[in-house]
């Protein structure tokens, strides 16, 4: 049997050494200056490697991967397994598997789910896709732990994303929370404090998740002074921030549903939003519906761009989800239309409610036609460059306020507000008293009117 290992690092010796123990030929490849393994035979080319190999390891890096299996494919022998190792998104190991598999080999899509080198070839392995079972078998002979799940490509690297959100997210609270104990000559404290709940399996996870959301307006209040001592013992508070502003939303919330949520909102003035929420959030005037009677309630999916260009806009067309609303801080550029009709389509078809453009937009008899709501600072005929850069996902200044992705946005004939995700339920509530007291007022007004007529 032969393996050949694109990718000769410290995972890519590894394997290389397991798969020389159990008696296979390695052959390697690797255009960095790295040491070659004993006993392979490393080559200059991605070819010479892969040719006869019955699997090929792709453990390169996420950005090269696709690239490497396009210099691979031609010369992998039909029926070979081809398993990427590579942490990557879904996106990327589709690109991989369609390349080696119009090549007449399987694509094994291997997510490494533990250390490498704690663990070595025995480290936990997800596979997926058309070459699951084979890549699991060739893992399994090394002594690996392998869940084969089948599935398409991506599947397997997405559970590792899953699982990333909590592995890369506890190592980075653990850094942030030793720092800020250091720094308050309380270290092994900490230390001892982390290391004695790191234990427990399920019973400590449903502790932790389920004293959370009940508790999470008590501990919402906790979670803000730890802030506040992190930044004054100079710790910067990253995620401590971030960890006060969920037990914020989960407190907000209550157990309510999102969706309830938006249906609430419908039909609430803005005007009545800012009153309650002592006028803070609101977007300035400049930026007014382009269409009369247009009304938005939805999350925000952000856009910052440069002045005039919307390449950005279309990379967040790709990821917008229904409900959403896409908010775009344009620069305040009037000069070209970030979007108009085509544009409006595409959002309209994945589900996006509106758009809030610190800038300019076009075909405003279209946007009203197809009940597209559109909030921009001007309109324009002329149209974008495409040309970038620019960013998604993240907070941006759009009409002297900060939106942050996720943030509740309404807008009316009035304006837009722009409603802190934390605060969406207590900001609805205090609308709707607003709302009830003018109309309490106004009825006084009109009835004192008629007795004094």
């Amino acid at each position: 049997m032969k393996v050949a290992v694109l990718g000769l690092g410290e995972a890519g010796s590894l394997y290389s050494s397991g798969f020389l123990a159990k008696g296979w030929d390695v052959t390697g490849f690797d255009p960095a200056d790295t040491a070659t393994p004993a006993g392979v035979l490393r080559f200059d080319d991605v070819a010479d490697a892969v040719r006869g190999a019955d699997l090929v390891l792709s453990l390169t890096s996420a950005k090269v991967a696709v690239r490497a299996a396009t210099d691979a494919a031609p010369h992998l022998a039909d029926g070979a397994c081809y398993a990427d190792m590579n942490a990557a998104s879904a996106e990327v190991k589709n690109e991989v598997a369609a390349v080696v598999e119009r090549a007449g080999a399987a694509f094994g899509d291997v997510a490494v789910v533990g250390s490498v080198p704690a663990h070595g070839v025995r480290t936990n392995l997800v596979i997926s896709g058309s070459g699951s079972a084979a890549a699991t078998g060739f893992f399994e002979s090394l002594g690996a732990s392998v869940e084969d799940i089948g599935g398409a490509p991506g599947d397997a690297s997405n559970r590792k994303l899953l699982r990333s959100t909590f592995m890369k997210g506890l190592g980075a609270l653990i850094v942030e929370s030793v720092d800020a104990g250091k720094a308050a000559d309380a270290e092994q404290w900490v230390r001892q404090q982390i290391a004695n709940e790191l234990a427990g399996s399920f019973s400590s996870l449903d502790r932790l998740r389920d004293g959370t959301r009940k508790h999470a307006g008590r501990r919402s209040v906790e979670a803000a002074a730890s802030v506040e001592l992190l930044d004054n013992l100079g710790v910067r508070p990253v995620l401590a921030s971030a960890t006060a502003r969920v037990h914020a939303a989960l407190a907000d919330a209550n157990g309510r549903d999102v969706v309830e949520l938006f249906e609430a909102y419908a039909g609430l003035p803005v005007a009545n939003i800012g009153d309650a929420r002592q006028r803070m959030g609101m977007v300035d005037s400049g930026i007014h519906a382009m269409w009369k009677g247009a009304r938005i309630v939805g999350r925000a999916r952000t856009v910052w761009t440069r002045a005039g260009d919307n390449k950005a806009l279309h990379e967040a067309l790709a990821k917008v989800q229904p409900g959403e609303v896409i908010v775009i801080n344009g620069q305040g550029d009037q000069n070209r239309a970030l979007m108009g009709e085509l544009i409006a389509e595409r959002a309209r078809s994945r589900g996006c409610v509106g758009m809030v453009i610190d800038g300019a937009a076009r075909d405003i008899d279209v946007l009203q036609e197809i009940g597209f709501g559109v909030w921009a600072r001007a309109v324009n005929p002329a149209g974008p460059y495409k040309d970038g850069p620019g960013k998604i996902d993240v907070p941006v200044a759009v009409g002297g306020v900060v939106c942050a992705p996720g943030d509740l946005v309404v807008a009316d004939d009035d304006g837009v507000i722009i409603v802190p995700a934390a605060e969406a339920f207590a900001s609805l509530a205090g609308g709707r008293a607003v709302e009830a007291d003018e109309a309490q007022r106004r009825a006084a007004i009109i009835a004192a009117r008629k007795v004094a007529s």
